[in-house]
């Protein structure tokens, strides 16, 4: 079973033990006062059985409309994924997933305070199929920001062999003072180049408040995995 990128919805499986998972990604959201980008790096590693050590560091795009472009470092994430229940045992995988937000010190994008998302993932898989979701709420205390929940679901199927084609249902409330929740939807395809190097991306349109949060949002990635 393969989730998280590209879905906004992530899995409760975690790396391989003493395995690598690295993303080289690009991905955004244009509303109608601008758009979002962030381009990076995500880093997963199988640190024992059953826990997934996770750093992501992202260069942000802010193109707030006008000409005007702000880019810099975003911010850095830290995240463990640990396995408590296993399909095998209990008919769904469930994980718990910390992630921490980090400012990187930037001026003109991303957060200048710490957030903590608390999320559980649950999810199964059968023959060509596999079906994930879950949700959280992140801990976002400073400046205009506010506490806020998000939740999603995915399917996905192995079309072909190495083909893999899904959709999601995702929900998050607002983030920041006077902003409104957001709701889309979103199909992904990943490709098996090889072995060790896949292809994938995601696009798909909000469908909550899309105009002011998410007309569209996407997100394509190189993974190597080894």
């Amino acid at each position: 079973m393969l989730g998280g990128p590209p879905y906004i919805t992530d899995d409760p499986e975690p790396t391989d033990y003493k395995h690598f998972e690295i993303y080289l990604f690009n991905g955004g959201t244009a509303s109608r006062s601008g758009t979002g980008i962030a381009s990076g790096l995500d880093f997963n590693y199988g640190a024992a059985l059953d826990l997934q050590l996770t750093a992501v560091v992202p260069v942000s795009f802010n193109d707030a409309g006008g000409g005007r472009t702000a880019t810099d470092l975003g911010n850095i994430e830290l995240a463990a994924k640990y396995r408590v229940l296993h399909q095998q045992g209990f008919g769904w995988d469930v994980a718990i997933f910390p992630r921490v937000f980090l400012p990187a010190g930037s001026r003109t994008v991303g957060e200048r305070h710490a957030a903590l998302l608390l999320p559980i993932w649950i999810g199964k898989n059968w023959g060509d199929w596999s079906t994930y979701g879950g949700g959280g709420c992140e801990i976002n205390r400073g400046g205009t920001s506010q506490n806020f929940c998000l939740m999603g679901w995915a399917l996905a199927r192995e079309v072909l062999p190495g083909l893999q084609m899904g959709a999601e249902l995702y929900h998050q409330g607002a983030d920041t003072r006077g902003e409104r929740a957001t709701s889309g939807i979103g199909t992904s395809v990943i490709y098996d180049i090889g072995e060790h190097y896949h292809l994938m991306g995601s696009i798909g349109p909000g469908i909550q408040n899309a105009g002011e949060t998410n007309r569209y949002s996407w997100y394509t990635a190189l993974l190597f995995t080894f």
